[in-house]
């Protein structure tokens, strides 16, 4: 037995250095990567420290950026930034604020408003919490000086079928290029007088930021019915996972709608790198892989005539928290879904956890899952005709292998509500009020979605009117195909 062990020796002790141990007093602040003179006060990645006033530099270059390599958003053209007033659309409205007002000559130079749906209902808000959490979103909204409208997600029941269908595809500047619009937008704020005279980039001002539709003195909430009928909907949804895809599906559609009606051709959502990972790996594990390139890549134009734009995506969350803590960025949390289910209750929580808990360990989990997504090719979500579009997510018909898909389980088999009521003898419902009459207009993400919905009756009705018009017309087209070539000489006759 070794006696020098008290000492602090011990058998070998002197055989090699001892080993550097970093005191807490001993650690030295490292220098801005950037500038190299001021302290860092966060480190985004490893050997990347950042001061304030630097970090602030790199965050607003990084989302001119991305607009400016895209080349998508045309000047002047009107824009719809979709705001929730949680921590990523918050640090997107402020970059777009900062971007109109900065004197530099790679100003923003299209016209922003804002939107903002009211999720409260299905959120588990009462209506008194509702009503707070409008009061602060309209305070923070009206800060911005841009116009903006507020929604309520019971509105999405009362949408038109035709949002459902793609919007005729109109190019904002014809014949046009890029630069070419670009300087001729310059040349015109010069001959109107605003602007800067060295830059000319300047835009006039987005208004006095009341509400188009003029702001109510206090926030309304909708008709008790429609919330009724809203709640009854997400009650018949069976797993967390359908309702949050419910929802996504509401959500978009509604700030479609608002963008149609109101004349905008691009909408900014504030999808993060870290978001995008998660949502890549969701919809993959949801059956949507051959559409994960328009679900998460920079520009989403299934719609037509609106097209949905990602300009945060490669912002990882940590350097959106760092942005909106430094820097004041105000934010309106909602809670989450309601669940029973504490441990896993969807598929994205699951997904979540997994990344986030790899990307503790290994800093370029997210960043790598994100780049992969970046090669894949949107081609194959494009229908070439209505028979061959998704009623939900307006996407192709990925059903070209039927007999290698595992679709078996996807078909879903009625039981007439007549039999449970007692009543056998009546006619079963009409075809599109039918589960199974809406299989063949569902790719196979939307139909493993879609089995979890509920009965049909409690479906929004633009979705039922919609699913009514193609059965409907699917049926003529094959009534004109069956009828015999006499019959058809006969008629033309």
């Amino acid at each position: 037995m070794c006696e020098a062990a008290e000492d602090g020796g011990g058998c070998g002790a002197g055989v090699g250095p001892a080993r550097r141990r970093r005191g807490s007093g001993q650690s030295h602040p490292r220098t801005c990567m950037k500038c190299r003179k001021g302290s860092a006060a966060l480190i985004i990645r490893v050997g990347d420290p950042f001061c304030r006033n630097c970090f602030r530099e790199y965050f607003m270059h990084k989302f001119r950026a991305m607009l400016g390599k895209n080349r998508i958003i045309y000047p002047g053209e009107k824009v719809l930034l979709a705001v929730s007033g949680g921590p990523a659309s918050s640090a997107m409205l402020r970059q777009v604020q900062e971007g109109l007002s900065r004197e530099t000559a790679k100003k923003l130079r299209f016209i922003p408003s804002v939107i903002y749906v009211d999720e409260g209902a299905v959120r588990g808000q009462s209506p008194a919490q509702r009503e707070q959490s409008l009061a602060c979103m309209e305070t923070l909204l009206q800060a911005t000086g841009f116009p903006y409208y507020m929604v309520h997600l019971e509105q999405a029941l009362e949408l038109p079928a035709s949002i459902l269908r793609p919007g005729p595809v109109t190019p904002s500047e014809p014949g046009v290029s890029y630069k070419e619009a670009v300087e001729g937008f310059i040349q015109q704020q010069r001959q109107k007088g605003y602007g800067d005279k060295d830059s000319g980039t300047s835009l006039p001002g987005p208004g006095s930021g009341e509400s188009p539709e003029g702001a109510p003195a206090a926030p309304r909430l909708p008709a008790a019915a429609l919330t009724q009928e809203l709640l009854k909907l997400f009650e018949a949804v069976e797993t967390m996972t359908a309702k949050e895809e419910l929802l996504q599906m509401l959500r978009i559609h509604l700030i479609l709608q608002t963008a149609r009606t109101k004349g905008y051709t691009k909408v900014m959502t504030g999808e993060t790198c870290t978001r995008v990972a998660i949502k890549l790996l969701t919809n993959l594990a949801l059956g949507r892989g051959a559409f994960l390139a328009v679900d998460t890549g920079f520009k989403d134009n299934r719609h037509g005539d609106v097209m949905v734009v990602r300009p945060l995506r490669e912002y990882m969350a940590k350097e959106i928290a760092f942005y909106n803590h430094f820097f004041d960025v105000p934010t309106v949390i909602a809670p989450p879904l309601p669940t029973k289910r504490r441990d896993k209750p969807s598929f994205r929580h699951v997904v979540e956890s997994f990344l986030l808990g790899l990307q503790k360990d290994f800093p370029s989990t997210i960043s790598t899952v994100y780049r992969t997504g970046e090669k894949l090719s949107a081609d194959r979500a494009k229908p070439s005709c209505e028979s061959e579009r998704c009623l939900l997510c307006l996407c192709a018909l990925d059903l070209d292998g039927e007999e290698e898909l595992a679709l078996e389980p996807t078909l879903i088999i009625d039981e007439p509500e007549q039999e449970r009521n007692g009543c056998c003898q009546d006619p079963p419902a009409a075809g599109a009020e039918r589960k199974s009459a809406y299989i063949p207009l569902l790719c196979y993400g939307c139909r493993l979605t879609f089995k979890e919905l509920g009965p049909v009756t409690t479906l929004p009705p633009y979705v039922r009117a919609e699913a009514q018009r193609r059965i409907h017309s699917a049926e003529m087209q094959q009534q004109n195909q069956e009828v015999p070539p006499e019959d058809k000489e006969l008629g033309k006759s």
